[in-house]
């Protein structure tokens, strides 16, 4: 039943041939189709080797700076004055319509596109909801939704595991943490996966299907507001938002646009995670063996799985001046893409980076969750889920295997997987 499934070692040579054949001054990594089909590894391993710091005059995203070694990946994420968030952390396409939200112009405002001060204070707002308190009363509902998901699982049959079980174990955590009602969660993923979706590739086909799945998403979300500000103040983000010395008086768009952020940031990096860990062990057998040899090894499994997928592929910066950077001159206002995708591969500082080795010595050493202040402020809850859905795969399953090649997102952002065909062969 096991299938050979495509990872760094298995690109074409002709393909690796073409990328070093292309001319470094018109370089453009930032090709989401070659993020879809797993071809883009040589161009990062390219610019690793000749052009760490390459500047792309043209792209659909229009001119940016890759940045691709994981040094200076960190020197430019712990640098907020001279590399800013704003106004948005992910490439656009050129000419993208904005979202006609009280006839503003831009992206919506949110806390991670900000610099301190006002970032500081607004991710203080949330940070509770993660914090370790927190964290260990929501451990025992994730188990128990873990448990009962995994137990509704057929076996023997082909099904999806990126719908059955990543997604469902990630909207239901989404859920619970903005105090919305279960039965929404599959709304919330929708709409967390329309934030990215590009048009043309699946989920829209137009930015105008985008922006009214928009209208819905930001009215729920001001109805929930409204509801939570006439209420007492509770432990969820949209009562916090809506209680929060910093934040309670924001206008709408910002609160929408902290929105977006907690949904794809609490959707993406764990639901992909999981995804990704199936496959990682089929790619793998002899790490999967090892596993089922010692499911203590299940914590240091879930980092390398983090730095192995790299779940988002890349975060931009803006130069607030013009500075020199590893013998380049970056000019005020370029844009700075940190690859982080890039960064997990450098064999510089990651041993054998292309291989997974779940019991690595030092497996939390990666740059998945960014650096400085803007590092992801949910790491330890996509730990905690990703940990506690192996925990109860061991339980039942000795092996999950996976039957065909998965569907990738056409991002260059989400490094994830639209569906993952597998079959799990019978139960302990």
């Amino acid at each position: 039943m096991n299938v050979a499934l495509s990872d760094v070692s298995t690109i074409d040579d002709s393909i690796i041939d073409a990328v070093y054949a292309e001319p470094l001054e018109t370089f453009n990594p930032a090709q989401s189709a070659n993020f879809q089909n797993n071809t883009m590894w040589p161009y990062f391993e390219r610019l690793r080797k000749e052009a760490p710091v390459h500047y792309t005059p043209d792209s659909d995203f229009g001119p940016y700076w890759s940045i691709t070694k994981f040094n200076d990946i960190v020197a430019i994420d712990t640098n907020h004055k001279d590399f800013s968030s704003e106004p948005g952390i992910a490439l656009a396409l050129k000419d993208t319509p904005t979202f006609d939200e009280e006839n503003a112009s831009g992206p919506p405002p949110m806390f991670i596109a900000m610099d301190p001060p006002k970032h500081d204070v607004q991710r203080k707002t949330v940070s509770p909801v993660v914090a370790p308190a927190n964290l260990a009363e929501l451990s025992p509902l994730i188990r128990e939704r873990a448990g009962k998901i995994l137990d509704n699982l057929p076996v023997g049959e082909e099904f999806d595991w990126v719908d059955l079980v990543s997604k469902e174990l990630t909207g239901m955590t989404l859920a619970t943490l903005f105090g919305i009602p279960l039965e929404d969660h599959r709304r919330l993923l929708h709409w967390s996966d329309v934030v990215t979706a590009v048009p043309g590739h699946g989920l829209i086909d137009s930015f105008e299907q985008k922006f009214s799945i928009f209208q819905e998403y930001r009215q729920y979300f001001l109805d929930q507001w409204a509801t939570r500000k006439a209420q007492e103040p509770m432990g969820n983000l949209v009562s916090m938002l809506a209680h929060g010395d910093h934040t309670k008086d924001m206008e709408p768009r910002e609160f929408f646009g902290n929105v977006i952020l907690l949904t794809v940031g609490g959707n993406d990096t764990t639901r992909n995670s999981i995804s990704g860990s199936v496959l990682a062990l089929n790619q793998n057998p002899d790490q999967y063996n090892k596993l089922r040899a010692d499911p203590g090894l299940i914590p240091s499994m879930v980092s390398e799985t983090i730095r192995w997928q790299t779940p988002l592929a890349h975060m931009k910066r803006r130069a607030t001046r013009d500075i020199e950077f590893q013998g380049q001159t970056i000019k005020k206002d370029d844009n700075v893409v940190m690859w982080y995708v890039s960064g997990n591969r450098d064999d510089e500082v990651v041993d054998r980076p292309n291989e997974y080795i779940i019991d690595r010595e030092r497996p939390r050493h990666h740059i998945s969750f960014g650096f400085g202040i803007h590092r992801c402020v949910g790491n330890r809850l996509a730990e905690l889920q990703l940990t506690i859905i192996w925990e109860e795969i061991m339980k039942r399953f000795p092996e999950i295997v996976v039957v065909s090649e998965p569907k990738r997102t056409y991002s260059c952002f989400v490094k994830g997987y639209e569906s993952m065909k597998v079959v799990i062969p019978k139960r302990n």
